[in-house]
């Protein structure tokens, strides 16, 4: 399994779960942390700067995993979240991954982490790389990166930014864009705002 730089962090209650995840995957090589509640884990991590992924219990005493999800949401976090299920809560897994987490797994069955952790943290690591080359926009850039992600023209964008500038000023926003998120056309920069809703909105 790839990605060791990015941290995992094993959040669930119940102390003989997170015991048996942490002899399972430190052997892998990862560096592992793990926390017996959600309120432990927001206040101890930084999820909105720390990328890695999260593997969450969907029931816990205090948060559950759903509020811990959604402060993972709301913060921008670049954080894979695989949520820890029973087979009766598969109907509320599913709609967790619909609002952004990675998969879920069903316990008790360990050999599911190992299976769906590494496509999880190449997840995670390509959405630190985002996250880094997002922060090395201006805002201004910022600004005309959906714009373009639109198909509009040059001279369309300049025309909506406030205050208004020049085409060829755009034109340079553009090449910068594509230089600091290191894509090569337009097609490429629509599947980067496609999957970066999670860094972009609010931005």
């Amino acid at each position: 399994m790839r990605n060791h730089s990015l941290n995992i962090y094993i959040v669930d209650d119940d102390e003989d779960v997170r015991r048996s995840l942490v002899m399972l995957l430190h052997p892998q090589g990862h560096a592992i942390q793990s926390f017996e509640s959600g309120e432990a884990f927001l206040a101890q991590v930084d999820v909105a700067r720390q990328p890695g992924c999260v593997v969450l219990d969907l029931r816990m005493q205090g948060m559950s995993g759903i509020e811990v999800f959604d402060q993972v949401l709301a913060r921008r976090s670049p954080l894979v979240v695989l949520f820890l299920s029973g087979h009766g809560d598969i109907p509320l897994a599913l709609e967790q991954v619909k609002k952004g987490a990675c998969d879920w797994i069903t316990k008790p069955s360990t050999p599911q982490v190992l299976a769906k952790l590494g496509p999880a943290l190449e997840r995670a690591a390509q959405r630190a790389r985002d996250q880094r080359n997002w922060e090395q926009l201006t805002l201004r850039e910022k600004e005309v990166t959906p714009l373009l992600a639109q198909g509009l023209s040059s001279k369309e964008i300049a025309r909506q930014l406030v205050p208004e500038c020049g085409f060829r000023v755009v034109e340079g926003y553009r090449a910068k864009i594509f230089e600091k998120l290191m894509l090569a056309n337009a097609a490429e920069l629509h599947g980067w705002v496609a999957r970066n809703r999670w860094l972009m909105d609010g931005a």
